[in-house]
């Protein structure tokens, strides 16, 4: 940490306490609901929300929120309208290979934000964001969310704790995801399709790649898609590599 002495080592303690909260809680939650809450402490936030989104369906997989009287994702009109404006969730939506935390003055100045769309219609009265994204699936984002209304950027100690914290929140989100997991059966060949197609393939790419039909391809979609109770692609990867979708 930046600072020194005892400040910075009961920090240090608190982010450990924060992890050991998250590991030893008996939550059924993917992440520990506690480590939201926690993670939000440690950042003096005035709250937090944890989301999975699917970006070319708009659905949301999972959602968390610190505060009680949040909507979540009960009012999203205005984000699809206007997320071309939200320079920090296009990074965020961007592939990741590892967790990154990012705020939103990275991106543009508070009053830039204030007098966008995308503002008055979705983040108001919020006026700083921090995040921490995690690695997940291509067109898809994983991402804590500490919110503000104050217009005073996270410090720098703030954003290294976060950037400190990331790789185990990461960690302690993919052991929660191995806990909930029911066992997947798939066939071997239905398993090398999605594994091509966690790779970034196509249809006929990964035809290619196995020595098949582009038909047969889309065939041992079809029964993965059966099998696994969902409709898409982006759902099918999300399902067998739910942790970590590149295997």
């Amino acid at each position: 940490m930046s600072a020194t002495g005892p400040t910075a080592e009961a920090h240090l303690r608190r982010m450990a306490d924060v992890l050991d909260e998250a590991r030893q809680g008996l939550s059924d939650d993917v992440p520990p609901r506690s480590l939201l809450f926690g993670l939000q402490r440690l950042v003096d936030a005035d709250s937090a929300s944890f989301s999975e989104i699917d970006i070319p369906t708009r659905l949301c997989f999972s959602q968390q929120d610190t505060d009680p009287d949040d909507p979540g994702e009960d009012l999203v009109d205005g984000y699809w309208r206007w997320r071309h404006q939200h320079l920090q969730c296009l990074q965020v939506s961007r592939p990741h290979s590892s967790p990154e935390t990012t705020q939103l003055t990275d991106f543009m100045s508070v009053r830039r934000l204030t007098g966008l769309a995308i503002y008055t219609e979705f983040i108001a009265p919020m006026k700083s964001i921090a995040t921490i994204t995690l690695p997940t699936a291509p067109n898809r984002t994983r991402v804590f969310q500490f919110f503000r209304e104050a217009p005073k950027p996270f410090t720098d100690r703030e954003m290294l704790t976060l950037q400190l914290m990331a790789p185990h929140v990461y960690e302690l989100y993919r052991e929660a995801a191995r806990r909930r997991r029911p066992p997947v059966r798939l066939t071997h060949r239905e398993l090398d399709v999605l594994r091509c197609l966690a790779l970034g393939l196509n249809t006929r790419q990964i035809a290619e790649q196995l020595s098949v039909s582009p038909s047969t391809v889309r065939k041992h979609l079809e029964n993965a898609f059966s099998r696994l109770g969902v409709s898409s692609r982006t759902a099918a990867l999300a399902r067998v590599f739910p942790e970590q979708e590149t295997p």
